[in-house]
């Protein structure tokens, strides 16, 4: 029973230390007090190290091996933990704005990081989660601002994904509020713009700069993941519906953390997931009062008035 009670006790003291690093290890390092935290971070994990090691020697020598080797492989996973916390500020913000998507839009998501980009005649990159995640060809892939294309081939251990951005690539979109239906295509390589291209489907359908939209259910993309904003209206002549180019929210020069769902949202979440518009600032209205004018000397008298 004493052996069992020490052993919770060093454990406990083991993930406090831990959690207390890894909060230490996401601020921001700049600052001295932080560093010299850090440091007697590193001394006290360090101690505490020892102090297993005394520990584990005690147990050993009452016969506790398998208590040891228990405390050594929580230790281990302590370890491991503290190495993978180590995420970038920049990987972290973009998790952190991947999850609330995801969240907004009910996706169920495997989170993984672009690690090459492809140099064939499409656009294309890899990611470093594969079949044994629960990843599909066919699947949608999405960060934090929105869609970034679909799963076109996968392994065990990687994906291959097909850019929203390239031109062969066809995206149903649906516009915000009106919910017209429209074809939105990739800019591909040729076109040193970035944007996109958007052909309505009715050829009742109105289109104005700024409206923005997301994926309709549609396949192969789940529905509701934001897709870009219309920036110019285009006149094609014979074209019996509006034609508009559509800015991306995402930055496909610019891809790191991203998600891949790999369950679809129960129901359409439509423009749940879009950021929020922005509110005016309240017009502040000034009323002056205007005094009647002083008659001069030269002036007319008034009609009616004197004699």
């Amino acid at each position: 029973m004493r052996d069992t009670r020490r052993t919770r006790l060093v454990l406990l003291v083991l993930l406090a230390i831990a959690l207390a690093l890894i909060a230490i290890n996401y601020s921001d390092g700049s600052s001295s007090a932080v560093r010299d935290i850090r440091n007697v971070g590193a001394d006290v994990f360090g101690g505490a190290e020892h102090a297993v090691g005394a520990v584990s020697g005690f147990f050993t020598r009452s016969g506790s091996s398998g208590q040891v080797q228990t405390l050594q492989k929580e230790v281990a996973e302590l370890r491991a933990e503290l190495s993978q916390a180590q995420l970038s500020r920049s990987d972290y913000a973009q998790l952190r704005q991947l999850l609330l998507l995801a969240g907004a839009g009910q996706y169920r998501i495997v989170a993984a990081t672009v690690i090459a980009v492809g140099q064939g005649f499409q656009q294309t990159v890899t990611l470093d989660a594969g079949s044994s995640a629960g990843i599909r060809a066919g699947d949608t892939v999405l960060n934090g601002q929105g869609l970034v294309g679909e799963v076109t081939a996968v392994t065990s251990s990687t994906s291959t994904v097909l850019l929203a951005s390239d031109s062969s690539s066809g995206v149903g979109v649906a516009v915000a509020p009106s919910g017209q239906l429209g074809h939105v295509t990739g800019p591909g390589t040729a076109s040193g713009s970035g944007l996109m291209r958007l052909q309505m489907l009715s050829s009742a359908a109105v289109l104005q700069p700024g409206d923005e939209m997301v994926t309709a259910a549609s396949v192969p993309y789940v529905p509701g993941v934001p897709v870009g904003t219309v920036t110019t209206l285009v006149n094609q002549p014979g074209s019996l519906t509006a034609v508009a180019m559509v800015r991306p929210f995402v930055d496909f020069s610019a891809l790191g953390v991203v998600g891949v769902v790999i369950v679809p949202p129960a129901s359409n979440p439509r423009f749940a997931t879009l950021p929020p518009l922005p509110h005016p600032g309240p017009t502040v209205t000034v009323t002056v009062t205007a005094k009647p004018a002083k008659p001069g000397p030269n002036s007319a008298p008034t009609p009616g008035v004197g004699g």
